[in-house]
């Protein structure tokens, strides 16, 4: 009995590294890039396990969960932490980064989220970038939500270590993630004796196994689904081109936002430019009972209630990947609609004129 998923031949080490090439195409990089096995916390924790080390000062910005996260595995290494917390329907600054980086020159390692799926928000790296350059420390970005939601340039921005994932904008799998390496990173995980060896956190295994002996034979099994999942993704994102991928879920964004706007809700993120395009944020209270309502209108609507505490004011609808489209966003809104009783066209409307905004040649 076959199957087109079970019994195909086994992915080469020649495929594997050409898949590795397309993810550095797609971040623009001259850095090495490393496809790790597993979900994209395998390759945040590894770059956080290999560069903290006892003795170091990390400065870690927390402008979402995943920030908290990182913090304690930055505690976890034995390095000093100065979190530089904001609220979560904001954005960090490169001011503030500036000058928490002024008042601590002993910062070696900077860790930010790029956009905040959770929470809708998302950060000006490129500002923060020339600032952590100035300063001199490794920079480590979480672009798991913004890879192919907005514009990601790694090398351009100074940044050291930038972790994708596959599962939101990219519309692949959420087994498979990357990271990219620069040499200053390399460098910086060979002097720790604390990173991780011989364990599925080593990046350095990867280096002296895979890229040191040139991309010949693969350190052990791929994950072959996920790996040709994503490859895929890119082909697909190839095929209709970055800054077209982009543009789709930026105009999703501005036609949520407007939509939700005209039903009488306010955006978590009240700033335009400091709203990630992979996700919108609403408060809405009783929010865990609005998107049951909502989901009982449109069990497909890609709507959620906030983790935790925020279950209570935040629904979150996602547009990312195939559902960064005004179809999807016209279920949110109708489903959400019929959760508040209320009629939906107006603001199916003002979505569709905040989409035709974005993209006039749609």
């Amino acid at each position: 009995m076959t199957h087109p998923l079970l019994d195909l031949p086994p992915l080469t080490a020649a495929r594997f590294a050409s898949i590795e090439r397309g993810v550095a195409e797609l971040l623009g990089t001259r850095a090495d890039v490393v496809i790790t096995q597993g979900e994209a916390l395998l390759p945040l924790e590894g770059c956080i396990r290999s560069g903290a080390r006892p003795g170091s000062t990390a400065l870690n910005v927390v402008t979402g969960p995943y920030g908290t996260t990182f913090g304690n595995w930055l505690r976890d290494c034995g390095a000093r932490v100065v979190d530089l917390e904001v609220p979560f329907d904001t954005a960090v600054s490169a001011a503030q980064v500036d000058r928490a980086l002024s008042e601590h020159p002993e910062i070696d390692f900077v860790s930010l989220v790029h956009a905040e799926a959770a929470t809708g928000n998302t950060n000006p790296v490129a500002e923060i970038g020339e600032a952590v350059r100035a300063h001199g420390a490794l920079f480590m970005l979480d672009a798991v939500a913004s890879v192919g939601a907005e514009p990601l340039l790694p090398d351009a921005w100074g940044v050291d270590l930038c972790v994708i994932g596959a599962q939101k904008a990219m519309g692949g799998p959420a087994g498979v993630s990357a990271v990219s390496v620069s040499e200053r990173a390399w460098a910086r995980f060979a002097e720790n004796a604390s990173a991780p060896r011989r364990s599925y956190l080593s990046l350095l295994d990867w280096k002296e196994r895979w890229i040191d002996g040139g991309r010949t034979a693969l350190p052990h099994a791929p994950a072959q689904l996920e790996m040709l999942a994503l490859e895929a993704c890119l082909d697909r994102i190839a095929a209709e081109g970055l800054a077209s991928v982009t543009a789709r879920h930026a105009a999703a964004a501005a036609a949520t936002r407007a939509g939700a706007v005209a039903l009488g809700l306010a955006p978590y993120v009240g700033r335009d430019e400091a709203a990630a395009p992979v996700a919108t944020t609403l408060r809405v209270p009783e929010a865990s009972l609005v998107v049951a309502k909502a989901l009982a209108v449109d069990p497909a609507a890609p709507l959620a209630a906030g983790g935790g505490a925020l279950a209570r004011e935040m629904v979150r609808v996602n547009h990312y990947g195939t559902a960064a489209s005004l179809d999807t966003v016209g279920a949110c809104l109708t489903a959400l609609a019929g959760a508040l009783s209320v009629d939906p066209a107006g603001a199916l409307a003002a979505a569709g004129s905040a989409w035709s905004a974005a993209l006039p040649s749609a």
